[in-house]
């Protein structure tokens, strides 16, 4: 193979305790980054846990059951694969939250709103959805499903302002909504829900896994998908695109800017 990194891509919101009890799981993930020498980042948070990694495909499995043991769960990771590392670092982060929007969320709330990949097309196809591109604007620009709205923001946090101000439940009957991996709508499809929004609709697994599973001369995809690594921008088929940066960031700017969400 000659993409010999495989890149992976996992969060869950799962409650990991205290801040004894973070201040515990970092050095056991760190170590487990280590000795797999796998690359990237891992965010850890009362609320959970967020990463982006890579490494060599053959370490990649033993690493991940590792991962699953301390965190006592299962792990289905994103994937794709690059001839070079995009990461640099071997870090783990205790964060306040897992993905940023300031708000307070019953996650429990966005039960019922996951639509697989497969048949994601399908809902998006019905001229009663209102189709929401959860993401920055520069990632918009990037690339985005077809008819779907910019709220233009410069961050996630920013998004509550925009349903705020343009959305409204009596009117706005059906919602959906995806972003890179999934992990912004895992916030936002339970926050819309405590809004009113009561047929509410979020791609699984965001649309890194919606090129990874639907043919490429079935996407409803226009563009390429900005990733926070520096590969920049990825294709229909998951290779590195050729788009530009249009982020204007630099990799030190931010500690956001080191995995996708």
């Amino acid at each position: 193979m000659s993409n010999t990194y495989q890149i992976i891509n996992f969060y869950e919101f799962k409650h990991l305790g205290g801040a004894e009890d973070l201040a515990k799981l970092k050095p056991r993930l760190r170590d487990s980054l280590f000795n797999f020498n796998i690359f990237g980042t891992i965010i850890i948070a009362a609320e959970g846990f967020n990463a982006s990694l890579c490494g060599l495909p053959e370490n990649i499995g033993p690493f991940i059951a590792e991962v699953e043991s301390i965190l006592e769960t299962v792990i289905d990771p994103k994937s794709s694969f690059h001839e070079s590392s995009p990461f640099r670092k071997h870090e783990v982060r205790i964060k306040p939250e897992i993905v940023t929007l300031k708000r307070e969320v019953d996650i429990s709330l966005g039960i019922g709103t996951h639509i697989d990949p497969k048949d994601w097309n399908n809902v998006i196809s019905d001229p009663e959805v209102l189709l929401i591109d959860t993401r920055n604007d520069y990632e918009f620009h990037t690339g985005t499903f077809r008819n779907a709205i910019n709220p233009s923001t410069a961050k996630f946090s920013d998004l509550p302002e925009f349903v705020e101000n343009e959305l409204d439940p009596a009117k706005h009957k059906k919602v959906a909504m995806f972003c890179t991996g999934g992990i912004r709508c895992e916030k936002f499809a339970p926050y819309m829900r405590a809004k009113g929004f009561t047929t509410v609709y979020q791609l699984s697994g965001g649309i890194l896994k919606y090129l990874e599973v639907v043919p490429e001369n079935e996407q409803l995809w226009d563009g390429e998908c900005f990733v926070f690594d520096e590969r920049v921008t990825l294709d229909a088929s998951l290779n590195k695109g050729d788009g530009p940066d249009r982020s204007l960031r630099h990799h030190d700017q931010t500690e956001a800017k080191s995995f996708p969400k």
